[in-house]
């Protein structure tokens, strides 16, 4: 596999990992035969039960064959969720491969400092993000590693989704998330995303300003700055959705609140408003008010509903026309 490393230094330390890794686990191990890129997923947790412990079992199903690492970032749980790590890190229920690790995160709360802080945590010159809420598949890490890896040159890479395994239907064919809903360059969610070191620093990380929508905000720094973005389509993430339809129109208004504050720091850049596009999500509000009785349609109603609402809440704070 074509290397990322950017140094003869940054491949001697690598390469030590690697040995360390398998030294652990009783095995042989050297340069030339483990290679030495190295993957570090991050995982942000605030108060992660009962969920946490979900994606711990998928992540320690994965199966990549060379050395990673697990950073578990926490950021200020007070419900059990670092307990229940300690243990799960105790009792080995690792990956074979994949050295874990917690670290605290809770010197400034939100989703995006927590992930900084994981990264600074890191040593991989690959880093790969996912939530502590939803559940990888087995696959997932191999398929972003091929995707980063392959003959594109790819700077960074989103997986795909399956919305209905989770969240009480059956599983669903995987699409893309963030890429069509915004006028713009394409993006991806921090719960499914790979990126290489040398991008992420040159963008600066995440921006810890934001709560929600960060990680389309990244994206788009990345590229802005000369990064490559494609997408890893086998590595799919079951994403979950909050059970209770008020719990759902808080989290879709947050992500329509993002909106604005999206265009208003990237307008001049070249983002642009989609006024057809909130032409048809209003109207087809409107028209199906009267099948909001059925489950299905009560709920992708309700979501719609929350993302509209919050873009008008957003325009408003933002002080833009981003409907």
């Amino acid at each position: 596999r074509p290397q990322v490393l950017q140094s003869p230094e940054d491949a001697r330390a690598s390469c030590e990992q690697a040995f360390c890794v398998c030294e652990r686990l009783g095995q042989r191990a050297s340069c030339s035969s483990m290679g030495v890129s190295l993957i570090s997923v991050v995982v942000p947790v605030l108060n992660g039960l009962p969920w946490l412990e979900d994606q711990l079992e998928a992540l320690s199903r994965q199966d990549f064959d060379q050395p990673w690492e697990l950073i578990i970032a926490d950021n200020g749980s007070s419900d059990g969720s670092v307990g229940l790590v300690e243990r799960w890190i105790s009792d080995r229920r690792t990956a074979p491969l994949c050295t874990p690790l917690l670290t605290d995160a809770s010197a400034t709360k939100g989703p995006a400092a927590a992930r900084n802080a994981g990264v600074r945590t890191s040593k991989g010159d690959v880093l790969a993000f996912c939530d502590a809420d939803d559940v990888v598949s087995p696959g997932w890490l191999n398929s972003l590693d091929a995707a980063l890896t392959d003959d594109q040159g790819l700077d960074l890479v989103a997986g795909t989704f399956d919305f209905g395994a989770l969240n009480g239907g059956s599983p669903s064919a995987p699409v893309p998330a963030a890429m069509g809903q915004f006028a713009f360059l394409p993006a991806g969610l921090a719960s499914n995303l790979a990126v290489r070191r040398s991008a992420f620093e040159a963008a600066g990380g995440f921006s810890e300003e934001m709560n929600v929508g960060e990680d389309i905000d990244f994206c788009w720094r990345v590229q802005l700055a000369g990064g490559r973005f494609g997408l890893a389509t086998d590595a799919v993430v079951q994403r979950r959705e909050p059970s209770s339809l008020g719990d759902l129109f808080r989290q879709t208004w947050s992500y329509g609140r993002s909106g604005p504050e999206l265009f208003r720091r990237f307008r001049g850049s070249g983002a642009k408003r989609s006024i057809r596009s909130a032409s048809k999500s209003w109207l087809w509000l409107l028209l199906n008010v009267p099948k909001i009785v059925r489950h299905d349609t009560r709920r992708a109603w309700v979501r719609a509903a929350g993302m509209r609402l919050g873009r008008i809440s957003g325009c408003v704070t933002q002080k833009v026309f981003y409907p």
